[in-house]
């Protein structure tokens, strides 16, 4: 498991690899744009050539980057679906141009409306972005469950899978605050297994793609999406170390998105912590 932190890119995507590596970790993920504006700007091929001549040298082996949260490609509304289809287009664009591991996608919200129909608008766009870009992954982020949000259920992923064509460029990034959210009891080895036990038979197991460890303010089935810092919320300190030592997570980049002991993101020592509770479950999962 490749463990890290979200982090800024600011003064250029090459400054999110420092920011990641003072921190520590292995992985890194970032928003390619301001993520409270639909000014969507493609890295240039200098900036692309000079982060992937920076992680040469970097700690960091995976990297992530996160479509803003504007995207809504299941909305009613057209001019929301071609923004969101442009917004995420360019993410994917901007992922290739850096060597990302992927993209990660809020797929989006149905709203008030029909969730069938919106899985529909949803995966249209999705194809449609797939077939704009090429040579980086799209991991599609299960939810908390509020707000019509699509994804709340490994069901509601493989359709939207299925509605975006099937191509092998998708996976799935599993947060663990949403999934104890949105219900699914993770916090023992037993109960993890179970649930990806049907993620994979929903999904297959090549989709696995990413993870997000963030603990959750509120309890199993709340839905309600509310990071806490890792080892602080229902998740605890045991319930992280279960994430982080399941066996089918082995490789993946794992991304910390907690608000910090200052509000202002994970810190060095929380992905140091993260590091301590990944060997605490495995050598509980050994014994």
């Amino acid at each position: 498991m490749l463990i890290g932190a979200h982090v800024s890119p600011a003064g250029g995507p090459a400054r999110a690899l420092e920011r990641g590596a003072e921190r520590g970790g292995q992985a890194i993920q970032f928003f390619n744009q301001n993520p409270r504006a639909w000014r969507a700007r493609e890295y240039s091929e200098e900036e692309g050539a000079a982060f992937r001549e920076a992680m040469a040298d970097s700690p960091i082996d995976a990297v992530l980057i996160h479509a803003v949260y504007l995207i809504n490609c299941a909305s009613e509304d057209p001019e929301i679906r071609q923004k969101s289809l442009r917004s995420l287009i360019v993410s994917l664009r901007c992922g290739a141009a850096v060597g990302a591991h992927a993209v990660v996608l809020h797929a989006g919200s149905a709203k008030e409306g029909s969730v069938d129909r919106a899985i529909e608008r949803a995966g249209a766009a999705v194809r449609e972005a797939l077939a704009e870009s090429e040579g980086c992954g799209l991991h599609l982020e299960n939810t908390a469950g509020a707000g019509g949000t699509l994804g709340r259920s490994f069901s509601e992923l493989a359709r939207l899978i299925d509605a975006a064509g099937g191509d092998e460029r998708l996976g799935l990034c599993l947060d663990s605050c949403h999934l104890l959210a949105s219900g699914f009891e993770i916090r023992t080895p037993e109960a993890l297994e179970s649930v990806l036990d049907d993620c994979v038979a929903a999904v297959g197991v090549e989709r696995l793609g990413s993870l997000h460890l963030n603990d959750s303010q509120t309890p199993l089935g709340s839905n309600r999406d509310r990071h806490a810092n890792v080892a602080t919320g229902e998740l605890g300190r045991e319930g992280c170390a279960v994430f982080l030592s399941e066996p089918r997570f082995e490789g993946l980049p794992c991304v910390i998105e907690t608000p910090g002991e200052d509000g202002h993101g994970p810190s060095a020592e929380e992905v140091a912590l993260a590091l301590e509770l990944r060997s605490e479950g495995l050598a509980r999962r050994r014994s």
